[in-house]
């Protein structure tokens, strides 16, 4: 079954608007828990209290407010977000035509398809051609969900790709969490050809379809062996920590020689 659209509006740049359908091109598969009771695994519901006091707060009461200083609350009502950009609210906004490549991927956050809404094919189309065949990817805005994002428009098999991005003010320097180990300092050249060795001998073409969640799998295989009474895996051991660097190179280097050759014969 196809996923359901979450957002409907116009793809604008220059003169040109192309009504599209906004649809999740991702799916989670993530295990979720539920909170029960220990006595008789009956589910524990969410029920929304007050923090001050304790006391139960009926849905009907709970209103969203935007905390404007400590303390002091403002809430915001459905009505209030009428007042703003209803033009901004449903269109993608393109404020520039870059190379993907000047991207990095830390900007990116998650990923919806773009689909034509009738009688917008043929610019659709027009548009897809042009990105795949300039190698530019679109850097727009857009409102989901009462959120302005920063967006990169790129084509995907002959459909567009919407992909929400951080702000710049919204991304960590790497000095401000990683600080000395950033700057790359105290290697040897020994080092750094062994580990140049390894990272050729571990290339590949990318294939998304060789990496599957393994922890999911165990994880899922573990809840069933315990719901049906069967034994379950020993826990593993934690491998003893490496402590001469260059000898851990080596002979990954070397396993990987022997990978590779086994692959070959």
């Amino acid at each position: 079954m196809p996923p359901r659209p979450i957002w409907s509006g116009t793809i604008s740049f220059g003169l040109v608007s192309i009504p599209v359908r906004m649809l999740s091109a991702t799916t989670s598969k993530e295990l979720r828990f539920h909170f029960v009771d220990r006595h008789d695994l009956e589910p524990i519901g969410y029920d929304k209290v007050r923090k001050d006091t304790g006391e139960h707060v009926d849905p009907d009461d709970v209103v969203r407010a935007f905390e404007l200083e400590k303390g002091r609350f403002v809430p915001i009502e459905p009505e209030d977000l009428d007042r703003l950009d209803v033009e901004l609210t449903h269109s993608v906004d393109i404020c520039d035509f870059v190379a993907l490549d000047e991207i990095d991927p830390i900007y990116f956050r998650q990923a919806y398809y773009l689909v034509p809404q009738e009688g917008g094919e043929k610019p659709y189309r027009l548009l897809v051609q042009a990105l795949e065949d300039t190698g530019r990817v679109g850097i727009a805005k857009v409102v989901i969900r009462n959120k302005q994002h920063l967006a990169c428009l790129r084509p995907y098999e002959n459909v567009l790709v919407l992909e929400t991005m951080y702000y710049a003010d919204e991304v960590r320097r790497p000095a401000e969490v990683a600080g000395e180990a950033a700057a790359g300092n105290g290697l040897r050249r020994a080092e750094v050809e062994m580990a140049k060795s390894l990272v050729e001998n571990l290339s590949a073409e990318f294939d998304p379809a060789r990496y599957d969640d393994t922890y999911r799998s165990e994880l899922l295989e573990l809840i069933r062996s315990k719901a049906d009474g069967s034994p379950l895996p020993e826990p593993h051991e934690q491998e003893a920590p490496v402590v001469d660097l260059m000898q851990a190179l080596r002979e990954s280097v070397e396993r990987t020689q022997r990978s590779r050759a086994r692959k070959s014969a």
